[in-house]
């Protein structure tokens, strides 16, 4: 793959990599009371269209197939909101002891409370060709509303629902990283980081190999395709939602900037993970389809 196409795959995660280093340049253009008015342009209008754009993007026409796979939506759930953030509160109770900036370490805890992607666990699921059923996060249940009126019209036009939610959400994470740099108060040490990345990779890597071990059990009564969409959207974390979420609940913090770290860590490396492993579960996937086929089909009778 040439660089320019590499460009135009992964354009977000580049972007996110640019805004951080213009906002390092200039914080002042994007600081709250600057040139942009973040207070409003992003607090108001910015994290509103992100929840919106989100809710229009989900097909409501497919809420009912999706809904009938209900153990498979109750594992990821409990899995994701329950298992995940109660894990990592343990883990912070060992870290907390460590030297490691404790902002990070709260930002740690955001990411395990954050909910499912409704888009990155989604494409890694389809290219496996594991069972896709859409994973829903009750904020975006009262969009669907609007959604039905103009149904039509979205389908036929086709807007790029994506690349509007990673531009709105390349400003939000522009401005939050403004009013970090323009702090001389706060100070990021290299060691923390690089614990923080090293922990990530372990948690993702490590909550993938426990659900792909708890969805194979005998008794599980989960088919290969669901033990994929289960794998991908257990340990997946939607940094769309995830960001304007810490931009309302944390505002006016001086630490937001550092603790949204850890979930801008975790997108790329969710990603890149997933990506790397699509091959394995793929080939896995199918081996096991196949030796599951063959054990269902009828013994011939034997002749006497």
């Amino acid at each position: 793959m040439g660089p320019l196409e590499r460009l135009r795959k992964d354009w977000f995660i580049f972007g996110i990599v640019l805004v951080i280093a213009v906002a390092r340049l200039e914080p002042a253009v994007g600081v709250k009371g600057g040139p942009l008015k973040p207070e409003i342009t992003i607090t108001y209008i910015a994290v509103s269209a992100i929840f919106f754009n989100s809710g229009l993007s989900l097909k409501t026409e497919e809420l009912t197939s999706a809904l009938m796979h209900v153990k498979l939506h109750l594992f990821v759930q409990i899995f994701t909101l329950v298992f995940f953030p109660t894990a990592i509160w343990l883990f912070l109770q060992l870290l907390s002891i460590t030297p490691i900036n404790e902002w990070l370490l709260k930002g740690l805890q955001t990411v395990g409370c954050m909910p499912p992607p409704v888009s990155s666990a989604v494409i890694l699921t389809k290219a496996v060709g594991g069972n896709e059923g859409i994973v829903i996060t009750p904020l975006l249940l009262l969009l669907f509303i609007v959604r039905r009126y103009i149904k039509d019209w979205l389908e036929r036009k086709k807007p790029p629902f994506g690349a509007i939610s990673s531009c709105v959400l390349l400003m939000i994470i522009y401005t939050t990283f403004c009013d970090t740099f323009a702090n001389p108060n706060i100070d990021l040490d290299k060691f923390s980081l690089i614990i923080i990345v090293f922990i990530i990779f372990s948690v993702q890597m490590s909550f993938m190999f426990l659900t792909f071990l708890f969805s194979t059990r005998n008794n599980s009564g989960f088919t290969p395709a669901d033990t994929v969409a289960v794998i991908f959207c257990s340990t997946h974390k939607s940094l769309t939602l995830g960001i304007p979420m810490l931009k309302i609940v944390f505002a006016g913090y001086e630490h937001l900037s550092l603790i949204s770290v850890p979930l801008l860590i975790y997108h790329p490396a969710q990603i890149l993970l997933g990506s790397l492993l699509v091959p394995t579960i793929k080939s896995w996937m199918v081996s096991r389809q196949k030796a599951l086929k063959l054990t269902r089909q009828p013994k011939a009778p034997v002749k006497v």
